[in-house]
């Protein structure tokens, strides 16, 4: 199996940030009629904003928390925070997070499904992004139970550990998740394939997200005398 671990954990991490930040910037350059979400709530808005601002939030709390779990270095936080207590921080906050993000996206894709007008607008890669997203976040909160198993956080540190050769261009990460459970690789895998597919869906309205308009000033319309 060492063939296959260089191929998924050594290999096609590269593979992956490639296409997402070529692709993306590509797509930015030469389709930017297509770089929108594309939302369907004009369409119908029964149980839209519900699903919506619960995935949104789900999954915004995901990403910053396995930015910093993953890629801060350990002499960081070291000082006042052990490895056990930041697993524990990382199995809630993640449990709590991955909760709505599943329920938003389950909801979303169950819309984009069985509503006709909604279907009738939805391409290819949007069904099959919104059904990797469900995926991967199931195997995200059942990976806890396997965390369970271990609460030194020595498991997590393997992970960690993975992550930081990767994005510093460590030779051999790979090494880094010997032992660890398979709930974990196939966690990675699939989570390294949403940046593959990324350029290609409409989760590169990510990239515009509006955050200018939370400092902007307020906008004044009056009305024609």
């Amino acid at each position: 199996m060492h063939y296959l671990d260089v191929l998924f954990f050594d290999i096609y991490p590269y593979l992956c940030g490639t296409v997402f930040l070529v692709g993306s910037w590509l797509r930015y350059d030469y389709g930017q009629y297509t770089w929108r979400a594309s939302s369907s709530q004009m369409l119908d808005k029964k149980g839209m904003r519900f699903a919506s601002n619960v995935f949104h939030i789900g999954i915004i709390g995901i990403l910053f928390g396995h930015l910093f779990g993953l890629l801060t270095p350990h002499w960081m936080y070291e000082p006042f925070l052990s490895i056990a207590t930041k697993q524990k921080l990382a199995m809630m906050a993640g449990g709590v997070f991955g909760l709505m993000t599943l329920v938003g996206s389950f909801l979303l894709l169950k819309r984009r499904l069985l509503n006709p007008r909604i279907r009738a607008t939805s391409t290819r890669a949007d069904i099959v992004i919104m059904g990797i997203l469900v995926v991967q976040v199931s195997l995200g909160l059942i990976s806890i139970i396997f965390s369970l198993q271990h609460m030194d956080g020595l498991g997590m540190m393997k992970l960690v550990g993975w992550a930081q050769a990767v994005v510093t261009f460590q030779g051999n990460a790979a090494q880094w998740l010997d032992g660890v459970e398979w709930i974990y690789r196939v966690h990675l895998i699939l989570g390294m394939t949403i940046f593959l597919v990324f350029p290609f869906t409409r989760l590169v309205h990510v990239w515009s997200a509006p955050v200018e308009y939370l400092t902007r000033r307020y906008q004044v319309v009056r009305a024609r005398i």
